[in-house]
């Protein structure tokens, strides 16, 4: 190895330890709060209601947990904290209507809209209902949304 080579390598292990480092202490400090999304549902409930997200394709148009597929531009809600503006009977409600739309009216055009859930079972949409009430975000982070949505409609900061 020549002597170029080996200070380029002893650089980048420099560099690497110096951002392990700062991350450690910024962790330490209480810096990173932490994921600010988490649900309340059962293991159970957490399962069946992923299985009934994933045979009708929910995730093509929702994201969950804050990850979805950049490549969709889909401008459907995201369903983290969801269970903070709804409550479970209103969502059953929902995924039983004909029309969806009948209940929380869109502007998004008719490939985008909300499906009609009323060909599942009741149960199904009690469980999807129940588990998509207990999706929760922290107070902190709705906080902060909340103040830089305000800020992003007003342009002052607050």
């Amino acid at each position: 190895m020549r002597k170029g080579e080996k200070l380029i390598i002893g650089l980048m292990v420099a560099s690497v330890a110096i951002l392990i480092a700062v991350k450690v202490s910024k962790h330490e400090e209480g810096v990173d709060p932490g994921i600010p999304f988490y649900s309340t549902a059962s293991p159970e409930l957490t399962s069946t209601a992923s299985q009934l997200m994933r045979d009708n394709k929910c995730k093509e148009c929702h994201s969950l947990w804050a990850t979805k597929d950049m490549t969709i531009a889909v401008p459907a809600p995201a369903l983290d904290g969801m269970g903070m503006f709804r409550d479970e009977e209103w969502l059953y409600n929902y995924f039983s209507a004909k029309v969806p739309q009948d209940m929380l009216s869109t502007r998004l055009k008719p490939q985008y809209r909300m499906p009609s859930y009323s060909y599942l079972s009741e149960q199904e949409r009690r469980d999807l209902a129940a588990y998509i009430a207990s999706l929760k975000v922290e107070d902190w982070y709705l906080e902060e949304t909340n103040k830089a949505r305000q800020e992003k409609l007003t342009g002052k900061k607050q």
